[in-house]
């Protein structure tokens, strides 16, 4: 279940119409005054129909406004027990304030993160994964970085996986698979290209797409059958690239766990036939 709406909200507002921004914005700048709000008053105040409301609160997977509304005040009830923001350090602070600095953002990314990671949708894809032939990891730059620690972690299970560090490699690998494989696209912003056109070649081929992006609507997300989302930190912290990537490995251990308990003895034993095989190889 989603949980951290107002997180939500922050995370979709550039995916969404420009009538619904409205609302959103309302909701962001006054939240408070939002949950004894009627559906009526909140569409005279941001000059939109009803309508556009309902369909804002159901894009956030709330079943109404009324839902959306429980789900604001269950936010600040949170916020107000747990007041946190994002540390920006400054050029020049003492190596304790850097230190604490980048440790509490990297753990405020995953925290945020767990609010718009839908666990049904982790379910999905662990399953996935498991049943998959092989998997196909698409990923650019500090997304690539990701992708292989996933891979890594999978072979040592004994699943077929393959990583492409460039745009054509990837469509290579897309253009071999079929619907027996899965292809996980990571992109923190959802609209790489190379990731996007693999994708592209991978669902064609009938291949089930997973995407670990930031939250909303994006292109990678949209094509995808299970969405995975992080929270979205770079568009507020420049520094947030780095936070946004512990993030995303999170996601891939919990995956990678995940696919490690369902299939439990098996996986343990590989575990070990490595471990032996690569001290072995150091002796």
């Amino acid at each position: 279940m989603l949980k951290g709406v107002l997180i939500s909200i922050e995370g979709a507002y550039d995916s969404l119409s420009s009538m619904e921004k409205r609302v959103a914005k309302y909701i962001m700048d006054q939240p408070k005054d939002i949950i004894s709000m009627s559906v009526q008053r909140l569409a005279e105040e941001t000059k939109v129909s009803e309508a556009t409301i309902v369909r804002l609160s159901r894009s956030l997977k709330c079943k109404g406004f009324k839902e959306l509304k429980l789900r604001i005040a269950a936010d600040l009830a949170l916020l107000s027990e747990n007041a946190d923001e994002f540390h920006q350090f400054q050029i020049g602070s003492s190596m304790t304030d850097l230190v604490e600095s980048v440790s509490h953002n990297n753990n405020k990314s995953i925290r945020d993160s767990l609010t718009v990671l839908s666990t049904d949708m982790v379910g999905q894809a662990i399953q996935y994964l498991n049943q998959a032939r092989k998997i196909g990891l698409f990923g650019i730059g500090a997304s690539a970085v990701v992708a292989e620690d996933f891979k890594i972690k999978v072979l040592r299970i004994n699943k077929w996986c393959e990583t492409g560090f460039d745009g054509d490699i990837q469509a290579i690998i897309a253009s071999n698979m079929m619907n027996q494989d899965v292809a996980l696209g990571i992109s923190y912003s959802g609209t790489n290209e190379d990731v996007l056109h693999a994708l592209r070649i991978a669902k064609a081929n009938g291949a089930i797409i997973i995407s670990l992006t930031q939250f909303g609507s994006n292109p990678i997300a949209d094509i995808a059958d299970i969405q995975l989302f992080t929270s979205t930190l770079e568009q507020n912290f420049r520094n947030g690239a780095t936070a946004s990537r512990i993030a995303q490995l999170n996601v891939i251990d919990i995956l990678y766990v995940g696919m490690v308990t369902h299939n439990y003895k098996e996986s343990i034993d590989s575990i070990e036939r490595t471990k032996k095989a690569v001290r072995n190889n150091k002796a």
